[in-house]
Order: C-alpha cells, then structure tokens, then sequence
C-alpha cells in the first residue's frame, strides 16, 4: 500500500508542476484505491462548489449519465454516503443501498447501474474544511476493509493538497 501511495504522490506532484487539471491530478488518486481493491471497486472524488455543492472531481470509471443525475448535490446528513460525509465531516459507510435509508431518494442510480454499496470520508482542508468526498463504491453488499479505509485515509489529505492548489490557481 505504502508503494502506491508513493507512485500516486510523485504522480500528483508531477501533474500538478506541469499545470496539468484538477481532474486529471484527482484521477491518480482514484486510479490508486481501483488498483489496490484489483478492480472490485470504483472510486470517485467530489469536490466542493463555491455554491457549497458537490461536483465531480474525478470519477473516471463511473457512466457519465450517472454523473450527471448526481452532479450539484447540495450536503445532507440524511442523503446517500458522499452528500452525508460532506454534511457531517465524518466518514459515512452504507453496506446496502437497499436498507439504508439515507438513500431512499437515490438508490435506484447506483442500484441500476450495478452497485450494491458505498462509502465515503470527507476529504478535509489543512483548517479542518470539508473540501469534497472521496467515495468508493462496491457491486457487493459489504463495509470497506481495513486495508481500504486506511489507503483512502492516506489519499484524501493529498486530495485536499490538489484541490487547495488548483483553487488558488497554482
């Protein structure tokens, strides 16, 4: 894990010195936690608004319509996983989209385009800020393991990093 966060920081850092997009910085990070889980996940980096809305950051391996039907998700506690860790700044796990009702509104996109589950951690700027969410989703029902709740907490402040440099323009 240790090594892929390296590769993953030095790629960042590259990207980021050549003036390369906040989507294309955030994809290295996303592309880490897929290739740490072998493929069984997707992940997916939301970003903040001015307007205080979630907006894709990077989510290279989720279908674009599925992007655009969540695209401006105003934060909540009580909605779905990435729209909740926002809201409370805390991580937010759901091991069902069926059972959980925090997705009743939204369950049926993920549901429909094959995932089962989901969770999120808040991705925080150095003052403690909600900046944006890291989530990943799962085709199974189940909880992220402790090996992926620890990559995801070692990405997200290198995520904040892009998103703090990106917005002051470099």
């Amino acid at each position: 894990m240790h090594e892929l966060v390296a590769r993953a920081r030095s790629r960042v850092s590259e990207l980021l010195a050549r003036g390369s997009s906040l989507r294309e910085a955030l994809s290295q990070l996303t592309s880490a936690v897929e290739q740490f889980a072998g493929g069984r996940t997707v992940a997916s980096i939301l970003v903040l608004d001015r307007e205080g809305l979630l907006r894709n950051g990077a989510s290279p391996n989720l279908p674009a319509d599925y992007l655009d039907r969540i695209d401006r998700l105003r934060p909540h506690p009580g909605l779905g996983t990435c729209a909740s860790a926002a809201a409370t700044g805390e991580i937010t796990i759901t091991p069902s989209f069926q059972e959980d009702s925090k997705w009743a509104e939204l369950r049926h996109l993920p549901l429909s385009i094959g995932f089962r589950s989901a969770w999120s951690m808040p991705i925080k700027s150095s003052e403690g800020s909600v900046l944006g969410t890291f989530g990943t989703y799962f085709r199974e029902t189940r909880q992220p393991t402790g090996p992926e709740r620890r990559l995801v907490a070692e990405l997200a402040p290198l995520a904040a990093q892009v998103i703090e440099t990106c917005a002051r323009g470099r």
